[in-house]
């Protein structure tokens, strides 16, 4: 399918994200109230990193998937989908505070990072007990699958940050090598998120796959956005620092294509910058990426992914929370934060 085909193209009317939040809007309160009651803890650092991290903003985009997915599939059963979404949103945040000490990040959502404020002995530890909270708070759903797919979830997390770790200020890396690593860092938390709201819905294995699928290739295009992001965007709207992946020395998809597609000159530019993670070559690097139309094939290759997740819903009964999951797939590339 060509970018002019897909229909999850950016030319389309804008998508109204809010719009999608007030679909869970009374469960997801429900949810911050018991992410707030989980996180009470008598080691008053615990606390004050916990609740920095969880008030900092962001979409809850994962809880929400989680929360969508339950009631595309009419859950009504007990209160395992607040409990769940929770559980997803310990995860993501135990990630965020590992991610920033590991990439040496000081800005997340546009504030100072948790291990910029107190240093990341205390971020690595408190991830730590969010990842401990979250095993806990799984537990209480008596719920094998559940148990199994997070804790496959949480190792193949883990597994795609050694990768990228391994992939760091290394140019060779292809597109199939970026690809595996983002499919379980960031993808894998999105599928976790959906398969588990077919999962307690006792759904069956084929809307399950099926959910677990759309989460997997919705993930895939919000990373790839933000890869794009990272070079079209800027620092107030991105809530972190332009050319962070660069200075990080992480060849992204838009890197990966340029070296790929370039000038031998224009390559040699690139493979520097990833092997030292020299910010100071952004704007040399921005001008390559751009006239490789690197940019617009890492936006192709999200439309692709976005609508590979649209296409998972096709036997998902007609609603209005099914055509929410639909939103959020084409809202996941029109998105410019």
């Amino acid at each position: 399918m060509t970018a002019s085909q897909n229909s999850t193209n950016k030319a389309q009317t804008p998508i109204d994200f809010a719009s999608i939040q007030r679909l869970t809007e009374s469960e997801a309160q429900a949810v911050d109230q018991l992410i707030l009651q989980e996180l009470t803890s008598d080691v008053v650092l615990i606390n004050q990193i916990g609740h920095y991290i969880i008030n900092s903003g962001g979409k809850r985009l994962r809880p929400m998937l989680l929360l969508l997915t339950a009631k595309a599939l009419g859950y009504q059963e007990s209160d395992h989908h607040l409990l769940l979404a929770a559980v997803i949103e310990f995860i993501h945040t135990a990630t965020l505070l590992h991610d920033d000490v590991v990439d040496e990040s000081d800005l997340r959502r546009g504030k100072d990072s948790a291990n910029a404020v107190w240093g990341n002995a205390a971020s690595i530890l408190v991830g730590d007990y969010l990842y401990s909270s979250a095993f806990e708070m799984m537990v209480r759903t008596g719920n094998m699958r559940v148990m199994e797919i997070l804790c496959k979830t949480t190792t193949a997390i883990a597994e795609g940050e050694v990768l990228q770790l391994l992939n760091c200020n290394n140019p060779a890396t292809t597109e199939a090598k970026y690809l595996e690593v983002i499919s379980r860092k960031t993808a894998i938390l999105f599928s976790a998120a959906t398969q588990l709201g077919a999962v307690i819905t006792n759904a069956g294995p084929a809307l399950e796959e099926s959910m677990a699928a759309y989460g997997q290739h919705l993930g895939i295009a919000f990373q790839l956005i933000d890869d794009a992001l990272d070079y079209t965007s800027s620092k107030d709207e991105l809530g972190k620092n332009l050319g962070d992946d660069l200075a990080e020395g992480k060849p992204t998809l838009p890197l990966i294509y340029a070296i790929e597609n370039g000038t031998k000159e224009q390559a040699d530019v690139i493979i520097n910058a990833i092997k030292t993670g020299d910010r100071d070559s952004f704007n040399e690097v921005y001008e390559i990426v751009k006239a490789t139309n690197a940019i617009t094939y890492t936006e192709q290759r999200a439309d692709d992914e976005a609508q590979q997740a649209i296409d998972a819903l096709s036997n998902l009964p007609d609603s209005e929370f099914k055509s929410a999951l639909e939103l959020l797939a084409r809202f996941s590339v029109q998105r410019n934060y």
